[in-house]
């Protein structure tokens, strides 16, 4: 990714047009100037030491210069300086349901952004720990590798609707299924995966698919959302709720069986969620049990400046521009005096 550091320098090349335009109005300047005192043609015989071409050449050197150091000044960086971290902590996944029923308003604002606020408590107490996120309805997909890049995990926190997911349901299964593959290569660390739905599984074998995290070393604890008298799915941006073929409102409750089944299975925790705190402090308190271990782990240190090519060039310019004068050196212009004369000798002759 390339950024400038301090970009604020940047306004400064609002006045390269301006030096430009100065430096071409003086210069049309002179050559007014010079054509008050004659033929501009005759009167260069008689200035054999002045040249034309230099001061231009000298100007232009400069502005390149200066918009070298003006970029220097603002500092750009490409790519990411990464360094690798020992941390004593867990790996955690979290399976989020993000399938429309996960907008019934059973618990306050509704189902989802209750999921959300539960996940931004667990993921403000992280500090050494690995969390990545799987999001899923019909379908599952990996949301955010596992990490310490706890900012991001927040950011995408922010953004989760279920239009994520193009088809509907709720395949826990295969849910549970991509955060095992996501924890990568097994290593010393205990590992957790938090399943947030309202449990109504529609698509595939949660349980047994439970059963195999357990068997692979991960706890599986479930939270559950909504309430088991349930409640209309809101249609977004209307009034009206979600009905079925026949015309009447579908009301989706929470299947707390299935959660706790999916738990149990697992080795873990299940827990309610309502409008308190109380399913965040239970499963702080399942995953504070847990004993952990070195994590190695690549962490964002800095971005890697890439301002000193363009100060190197600024340099060199400034440099040559210091070996160029605006006037033709003695040597050369001895040699065009004499040319000069020659030519007038023969033209007398």
């Amino acid at each position: 990714m390339f950024r400038f550091a301090d970009p604020e320098y940047l306004f400064l090349l609002l006045l390269i047009p301006i030096l430009i335009d100065i430096f071409v109005y003086t210069t049309i300047q002179k050559h007014r100037k010079i054509k008050m005192f004659g033929n501009p043609d005759l009167l260069a015989e008689l200035m054999p030491n002045v040249s034309y071409i230099r001061p231009q050449v000298k100007f232009y050197m400069g502005i390149i210069a200066i918009v070298m150091i003006i970029i220097v000044l603002a500092r750009p960086q490409f790519g990411t300086k990464m360094e690798k971290e020992k941390r004593q902590g867990i790996e955690v996944m979290i399976a989020l349901d993000v399938s429309n029923s996960m907008l019934a308003q059973d618990i306050q604002p509704n189902r989802l952004e209750k999921a959300k606020q539960v996940l931004s408590k667990l993921v403000d107490d992280m500090s050494e720990d690995k969390v990545g996120m799987v999001v899923f309805a019909g379908d599952a997909y990996t949301q955010l590798p596992i990490t310490v890049d706890y900012v991001s995990a927040k950011m995408f926190l922010s953004s989760l609707t279920p239009k994520l997911v193009p088809r509907q349901g709720t395949a826990i299964g295969s849910a549970i299924d991509l955060c095992i593959k996501s924890f990568g290569e097994k290593s010393a660390a205990s590992r957790a995966i938090i399943v947030i739905t309202d449990g109504e599984n529609h698509e595939d074998d949660a349980i047994g698919a439970a059963k195999m995290a357990k068997e692979n070393g991960i706890i599986v604890n479930v939270i559950g959302m909504g309430k088991p008298d349930g409640a209309p799915i809101p249609l977004d941006g209307t009034m009206s709720f979600w009905k079925d073929k026949d015309g009447n409102v579908v009301v989706s409750k929470l299947n707390e069986e299935m959660c706790k089944n999916i738990a149990n299975a697992g080795g873990g925790t299940y827990v309610r969620a309502d409008n308190t705190n109380l399913a965040y402090k239970i499963i702080t308190k399942e995953l504070d049990k847990m004993a952990k271990s070195d994590i190695k782990t690549q962490v964002f240190k800095d971005y890697n400046e890439q301002f000193q090519s363009f100060a190197l060039f600024a340099l060199l310019l400034l440099f040559i521009d210091a070996f160029i004068f605006e006037r033709i050196n003695k040597s050369l212009s001895r040699l065009r005096i004499f040319d000069l004369k020659e030519k007038f000798i023969k033209k007398n002759n």
